[in-house]
C-alpha cells in the first residue's frame, strides 16, 4: 500500500507537534501525563526558586516544583509542586524552602507529620515555612559584631584625637626623645649581653671546672652530715637539748622565792642585813688596824695599863656621835 504524500506529511507535523509538546513538558518538569498528587505552598520570598526544582522527603525525591505566580496584589507567590510517591503524610506537613548549597539554589523539602490528622490530598495548601539560609546567618551573627567593631573604631578615633588635643608640640618632642633614649638602653643591653655571651664562652673550662668542683663539695657536705651523724651527733643534741632545759629550769627557780639561791637573790632585806653587816666587819677591821690598844691590852710585870684614849678621827664614830672615853 502506498502511503500518499500528503499522509506522509501529516504524521511529519503531528510527530512534530507531539515532541515539541513533551520536550516543554521536560523542559517545565511538568509531566504530561500527571499521575502524582498536586499541593501548593504561599511565601512571602521564595529566594530564586526555579521551576523544576526537585521536592524532597527526608532527602528523597518526590517530585518537582511546576510553577510560581503570585498570588495577589499583596506580592505572597504560590508555589505549585507535585509529589509522585505514594508516601502518606499529614496536611499539617510544612512544605519547607531551604537551601540547597552554599553558593546558592533554594529547594523545598516536606516535613511529614504523624500527629493522628488527616492525609494531605491532591490539592491542599500546605503550610509553609523559610529556613534561614548561610547568608542569613551570617548577618545575624556578624551584625551584632559589626556594630561593636564601628563602636570600636569610633572609640579609637576619639581616644586619638584626644590624644593628639593632650600631646602638644612639647610632649611630642619629650616623648620622641624618650623612644629615642629607649632605643640606646635597649642597644647597651644588646651591647652587654653580646659581652656576657663572650665572657661564657671564653671561661665556659673555668665554668665547667668550677660547677664540678662544686658538686664535689656538695658531696663532701653530704659525706661530712653522714659521718656527723654517725659520730653521735643527735645523742650530743639531745643532751645539749636536756642541758639548756635543765639550765631554763634552774634560772626559773632562781627568779622565783623558792629555795637558798632564790630567797637570797629576791630577798632585798636579807641583802640590806648582808650590806650593813659587811660595813659594820670593814669598820671593824679598820678600827682594830688604827686602834689596837682596844682590843688587845698587855701588862708587863704587873705594871698598870694606861686606859684607851678614843681618837678624834676615830671611824667607829658617827659624825653626831660623842667623844666618850673607855
Amino acid at each position: 500500500m502506498k502511503i500518499s504524500r500528503e499522509i506522509k506529511t501529516g504524521i511529519i507535523v503531528v510527530g512534530g507537534i507531539l515532541l515539541f509538546v513533551l520536550g516543554f513538558s521536560y523542559l517545565k518538569s511538568s509531566p504530561l501525563f500527571e499521575d502524582g498528587k498536586k499541593f501548593y505552598a504561599v511565601y512571602n520570598d521564595v529566594g530564586g526558586l526555579q521551576t523544576g526544582t526537585p521536592v524532597t522527603i527526608n532527602g528523597l525525591v518526590v517530585g518537582n516544583v511546576n510553577g510560581i505566580k503570585f498570588k495577589d496584589s499583596s506580592g505572597d507567590l504560590v508555589v505549585t509542586f507535585s509529589v509522585k510517591n505514594d508516601f502518606g503524610f499529614s496536611k499539617n506537613s510544612p512544605a519547607e524552602l531551604y537551601d540547597t548549597g552554599i553558593i546558592g539554589g533554594k529547594g523545598i523539602q516536606i516535613k511529614p507529620l504523624q500527629d493522628g490528622a488527616a492525609n494531605a490530598k491532591s490539592g491542599d495548601t500546605l503550610n509553609s515555612s523559610i529556613q534561614p539560609g548561610l547568608t542569613q546567618l551570617l548577618q545575624t551573627q556578624l551584625t551584632p559584631l559589626q556594630k561593636k567593631v564601628e563602636g570600636a573604631v569610633t572609640n579609637a578615633d576619639s581616644l586619638l584625637m584626644n590624644v593628639n588635643q593632650v600631646l602638644d608640640g612639647r610632649a611630642k618632642k619629650d616623648l620622641r626623645e624618650t623612644l629615642s633614649g629607649l632605643n640606646k638602653t635597649v642597644a647597651s643591653f644588646q651591647q652587654s649581653a653580646d659581652a656576657l655571651n663572650r665572657i661564657l664562652s671564653n671561661n665556659e673550662d673555668k665554668l665547667g671546672n668550677s660547677l664540678e668542683n662544686f658538686e664535689k663539695l656538695t658531696a663532701n657536705f653530704a659525706t661530712l652530715s653522714d659521718s656527723l651523724n654517725n659520730a653521735g651527733l643527735n645523742r650530743t643534741l639531745a643532751g645539749l637539748e636536756s642541758a639548756v632545759s635543765n639550765l631554763d629550769e634552774l634560772m626559773a627557780r632562781m627568779n622565783s622565792n623558792k629555795g637558798t639561791l632564790g630567797k637570797l637573790l629576791n630577798d632585798e632585806k636579807l641583802y640590806t642585813n648582808l650590806n650593813n653587816a659587811s660595813r659594820e666587819l670593814d669598820l671593824l677591821l679598820q678600827d682594830l688596824r688604827l686602834n689596837p690598844k682596844r682590843y688587845v691590852n698587855v701588862s708587863v710585870f704587873g705594871k698598870k695599863q694606861k686606859e684607851y684614849e678614843l681618837p678624834e678621827d676615830d671611824p667607829a664614830m658617827g659624825p653626831t656621835q660623842p667623844k666618850d672615853n673607855q
